[in-house]
């Protein structure tokens, strides 16, 4: 055998046995056993605790904050058609909303590369600025282009910046609880959908557009900081290059392409109820001051079908009960919203779309993360599903504008609807079957 000399000062400094046995084995053993558990691994998730439920309630505020806000649009949609923007189509204005839902969503594969490198903390305190400065400066705007570039560009970045961290870092703390939990901050939404427009509607007359609008940026500011205290992630984040590949390679697996597909067609025809449904319930003779209060009890009911559906979800399977909500979804829209035409039978399809469109929105994602086979990518996987629903809900809002124009009035948004929400929950079924077959009594 030949020496090796670089050796040498190696095995001299090894503790050694009466007998001069070097011990190499019980050191490497002692490092093993001292070594720290992997925070990925099932068993380490803790489902609870108090920095647990701290991030929940810190990821509430922030889907208060920012899809809460999303919800909205339908209002500012019917104000700014009599209002600032009354010399535009229904359509031009619909594309404030359009790009403001849209650069949320879009955003999700690079916020979500960022929060895997970097975690949360700098991407809600300069997604806090962005929002809030985004929605000051609309409280100033009087012009097509100032609303776009506010409104519908500024205030949306910062939104998707507290968005993407909410989300992922709750992935984190809950893997029993996940869609319980994913409910819950999407109750946030919900009870922001209901808060903030019934404000807005009530300061325009008393204090005006302007201090209306400062005064939603204010209580958002609030909630965004109650997030940047609570809001933190149980994963290591070191920075990691970025590899267009990631993006992409999601795709290549067919239950991910699957959801995604069923999630781009069902966002396509569920924002259509959500801008329109005060216009068109004012076609039909219900009063503005009655129609007003339609997108209030959309995101009441919602908060119901966000929760309840997540905890139900965690019991027998999420796909199951997805997959049940999106065609009951479907059904409402074709059955009830369609020959709608009392102020009854609007307001009940308002509430049972509500809670049928919120488990959706709160189930999505808990979906994409049950079928990650890594949950360190859970946060760009997340995002790039949410980025290619980004571009239905681009156009949706146009298109539906530009149906409702036409000689059939809200009946072709309608069916338009009714069908991309089918064809969504049937993509979403399909990835349930790849999973596990017809049986309908296996957990998924």
């Amino acid at each position: 055998m030949v020496f090796d000399p670089s050796k040498a000062d190696t095995l001299e400094k090894q503790p050694t046995t009466a007998g001069g046995t070097t011990m190499l084995s019980k050191n490497s053993d002692e490092e093993k056993t001292t070594s720290l558990p992997n925070p990925f691994d099932p068993s380490q998730f803790p489902d609870g605790g108090t920095n647990a439920w701290l991030c929940a309630l810190g990821g509430s505020c922030c889907l208060f904050a920012s899809f809460g806000w999303l919800n909205c649009i339908g209002v500012f949609q019917n104000y700014y058609s009599t209002n600032q923007l009354r010399d535009y189509s229904s359509s031009t204005v619909a594309w404030i909303s359009s790009l403001e839902i849209f650069i949320m969503f879009l955003g999700g594969p690079f916020i979500g590369k960022t929060f895997d490198s970097y975690g949360p903390r700098w991407l809600l305190l300069v997604g806090t600025f962005l929002h809030v400065f985004g929605l000051m400066m609309t409280s100033l705007s009087t012009e097509y282009y100032q609303f776009v570039l506010a409104q519908g560009i500024c205030s949306p970045i910062g939104a998707s910046m507290v968005f993407y961290p909410a989300m992922n870092s709750a992935t984190s703390w809950f893997l029993k609880k996940r869609a319980l939990v994913l409910g819950l901050l999407a109750a946030g939404s919900s009870l922001g959908g209901v808060i903030m427009p019934i404000m807005v509607q009530r300061l325009i007359p008393r204090v005006g557009f302007g201090w209306a609008m400062r005064s939603v940026a204010f209580l958002i500011l609030f909630m965004l900081v109650v997030a940047n205290l609570t809001v933190t992630s149980r994963f290591p984040h070191s920075p990691k290059p970025l590899v267009f590949k990631e993006f992409v390679r999601p795709f290549g697996e067919l239950p991910f392409l699957l959801v995604t597909i069923g999630s781009f067609l069902f966002f396509f025809g569920m924002w259509l109820p959500i801008n329109f449904i005060i216009l068109q319930a004012e076609s039909t003779g219900m009063s503005s001051r009655l129609a007003t209060y339609l997108v209030p009890i959309m995101n009441g009911a919602s908060l119901f079908g966000r929760v309840l559906p997540g905890f139900v979800g965690d019991k027998i399977g999420r796909f199951n009960v997805m997959i049940v909500l999106c065609y009951f979804t479907s059904i409402v829209i074709l059955a009830l919203w369609i020959p709608a035409t009392s102020n009854a039978s609007v307001i009940v399809f308002t509430i049972l779309f509500g809670f049928g469109q919120g488990a959706f929105v709160g189930m999505a994602a808990a979906l994409i993360a049950q079928i990650s086979p890594d949950s360190r990518k859970i946060g760009i996987r997340t995002g790039v599903m949410y980025a290619a629903v980004s571009f239905a809900v681009l156009v949706g809002n146009p298109i539906g504008g530009v149906l409702a124009a036409g000689n059939s009035g809200y009946t072709g948004l309608q069916i338009f609807c009714g069908v991309l929400c089918t064809a969504g929950s049937t993509s979403i079924a399909a990835a349930r079957v790849f999973l596990k077959g017809w049986k309908l009594n296996v957990k998924v």
